[in-house]
């Protein structure tokens, strides 16, 4: 009989508990979605750009003559394989691509290459095309460009480095070029009566008016780098670089050439104006 009696009191006093946590957890949970409704702030919006283009196929193969002169002298076959250029190895196509050309001739050889990147910010109070100005800033800086100056062959009179939007330092990490060895700055490989790599006379770096700079009308932000090495008693090699960004991508054409004899150096005006040439037609691709 007291076992009858005391059946009762336990099952109200296990409902009542029951009751109590089932209502705790309720009230916790509306507690716990209020709390990050009120701290959970605007996402920043995503990049423009959510793919990138196969780069190999991105030059027209007119353009790829006129880039690697060599190439033209060649069977067919041997141009074909030229032409078709070399993929990146990379592990995300959405994220990075890239292609590399090259081909020698009697007089000179030349290579060619593209870089495609798009930035991605896993930041919430930073957008892609935020992140992207940043990284973009960080290889101006590390190009070293020399101070701008009136009459420039595509200047724009802006700073050449920093970024007072982002603040960007200069990442030691990058691979970005540096144009001491070119800019012309006295005691630089680039400087006339200066030493290059090899000890020998050093060659000029590019000439005035086209010196590594800023440049207009091309994507949102873009640079030229100019670079001329030589090591040892090999040829001299200048590679003129170009890096613009578009929204979240940043792409970059190195063009560079080496000739066959060792007095000889590669004309900045021409090599120049070809990767310039290439990079608005990448550029353009962007708008289609």
């Amino acid at each position: 009989m007291r076992r009858k009696g005391y059946a009762p009191g336990v099952a109200a006093l296990l409902a009542a508990l029951a009751t109590g946590c089932t209502g705790g957890s309720a009230d916790g949970g509306a507690t716990s979605e209020a709390k990050a409704g009120e701290t959970a702030g605007p996402v920043a919006a995503p990049g423009k750009y959510r793919t990138l283009y196969e780069p190999c196929g991105a030059v027209e193969r007119s353009m790829l003559r006129d880039l690697l002169p060599g190439a033209a002298e060649l069977p067919d076959e041997q141009q074909e394989k030229i032409f078709r250029g070399t993929a990146a190895v990379t592990y995300d196509t959405d994220r990075r691509v890239g292609c590399s050309w090259k081909a020698d001739a009697p007089d000179a050889s030349h290579n060619l290459r593209i870089d495609v990147e798009r930035v991605v910010s896993y930041d919430q109070d930073v957008s892609d095309e935020q992140r992207a100005l940043e990284v973009y800033t960080r290889k101006q800086d590390a190009a070293q460009l020399p101070a701008p100056t009136t009459g420039g062959q595509g200047g724009t009179g802006a700073p050449a480095t920093g970024s007072p939007a982002t603040g960007a330092d200069p990442s030691p990490g990058t691979t970005a070029p540096s144009s001491a060895t070119a800019s012309g700055a006295p005691g630089s490989p680039g400087a006339p009566g200066a030493s290059d790599a090899s000890g020998a006379p050093g060659a000029p770096g590019a000439p005035e008016g086209l010196e590594p700079r800023v440049l207009d009308g091309l994507g949102d932000a873009a640079f030229l780098d100019d670079v001329l090495t030589r090591t040892g008693s090999t040829a001299q090699h200048r590679t003129v670089s170009v890096v613009f960004r578009t929204s979240n991508v940043i792409v970059t054409v190195e063009y560079g050439e080496q000739p066959a004899r060792v007095t000889e150096i590669p004309d900045s005006e021409e090599l120049q104006e070809k990767a310039r040439g290439l990079a608005r037609k990448l550029a353009e691709r962007f708008n289609d």
